[in-house]
């Protein structure tokens, strides 16, 4: 087969789909508030696909949502998934291109190259002809290796370095009225606003009305203020939306990207001091 991902199109999965090497994962997600994703799933997906749950398949030690989990958790997981670290993996979601990055972008964390996102997701999939079915799989459970790639997480030291640094940028995926703090954080407990230094390109921006990936990637981070001759973290409220914005530096070949696992529900918790974790406002 080709080169594989970041993206692979409606067609590409069409064509491929019973290929015993190919597995294909719904990696659809709520924001806080809203029922569950998996009920949905239930109701139609994409024949043979998964559920992966992201809230669930994550550090449940840590109070923060869904961080990474450890290799040891997400080799259990994904093996009881039935996928093996030797599989092609499409992911999608159910909105186009939202928390399958998310997805995408974890497995990538754990060492797995031959991952890919499906440009559009469901939506796309079925405008395109594709068939949904409310079938349950048949999981055989596998053996996952992980190997986990340190240089593609990012924590709070590694943001307060590049805010007060030319050589790389902070992106935050939010949307624009929550990183001015002209809108409040859906989750309790935030301040409202944005780390000193951070550009905003809401994870929006980057899709077409249908859903799949715009071209004018380079171009968009440009305009928010991002450098990218220079590594780029990415954020967002709690690094779902973030890993959008990784998965487009990925499509263009920009490959010195990290994501900051926690995000804004960490950075922006009401607890943290203010001169460790410095909150700004407004346009100004």
């Amino acid at each position: 087969m080709p080169e594989f991902g970041p993206l692979v199109s409606t067609a590409w999965l069409a064509e491929n789909l019973d290929r015993p090497d190919v597995k294909t994962i719904d990696a659809s997600w709520r924001m806080p508030g809203s029922p569950p994703a998996r009920g949905d799933y239930d109701a139609r997906h994409i024949n043979g696909a998964v559920f992966f749950d992201i809230d669930a398949i994550a550090d449940r030690s840590n109070p923060l949502p869904h961080m990474l989990p450890t290799p040891a958790e997400f080799e259990a997981a994904a093996g009881g998934l039935g996928v093996s670290h030797n599989d092609r993996l499409v992911i999608y979601d159910d909105q186009g291109i939202f928390s399958a990055a998310r997805v995408w972008w974890t497995f990538r964390a754990m060492g797995h190259g031959a991952v890919a996102v499906l440009n559009g997701g469901l939506p796309k999939w079925r405008a395109d002809g594709g068939s949904v079915t409310s079938e349950s799989p048949a999981i055989t459970p596998a053996t996952y290796k992980a190997d986990p790639q340190l240089h593609m997480i990012s924590d709070a030291d590694d943001i307060r370095a590049a805010l007060n640094s030319e050589q790389s940028s902070v992106v935050d995926a939010r949307p624009a009225a929550r990183f001015f703090a002209d809108a409040p954080e859906p989750r309790a407990g935030l301040r409202s606003g944005r780390m000193p230094g951070a550009h905003n390109l809401p994870f929006g921006a980057l899709l077409n009305d249908e859903g799949t990936m715009r071209a004018e990637i380079a171009t968009l981070f440009a305009d928010a203020g991002a450098d990218l001759k220079h590594p780029v973290i990415t954020t967002c409220g709690s690094g779902v939306a973030a890993a959008v914005l990784s998965l487009a530096l990925e499509t263009i070949g920009h490959r010195r990207h990290s994501l900051y696992d926690g995000s804004w529900t960490h950075w922006g918790d009401e607890g943290n001091a203010e001169r460790d974790f410095p909150v700004t406002a407004g346009k100004g």
